[in-house]
């Protein structure tokens, strides 16, 4: 068997991502469970294409969003109330 003679020359290449990662974003390694990334992938699938980070992404971000707004709510019940209390005390 004859050896390949080995042509590439990497003295100029540089290390790290060949995509550079866009402003606003990370690039982390993290864990999912294989069930959750195969939803994700499918959704993307049946939808004709995309991107199943993209999916996943727009799916944390409601989440927190709408953790953000119900804590929200529950502050101004709270402080709604507290009020209401005052006001029956007869407190300036």
């Amino acid at each position: 068997m004859k050896r390949r003679k080995e042509s590439h020359d990497f003295s100029k290449g540089r290390r790290g991502a060949v995509i550079a990662v866009p402003p606003g974003k990370t690039r982390i390694t993290i864990r999912i469970d294989s069930d959750l990334l195969d939803w994700f992938r499918e959704q993307v699938n049946s939808a004709g294409g995309g991107n199943y980070q993209t999916l996943m992404n727009q799916a944390l971000r409601s989440h927190v969003e709408a953790r953000e707004n119900g804590l929200e709510d529950l502050l101004r019940r709270v402080l709604r109330e507290e009020l209401q209390r005052e006001r029956r005390r007869g407190s300036p």
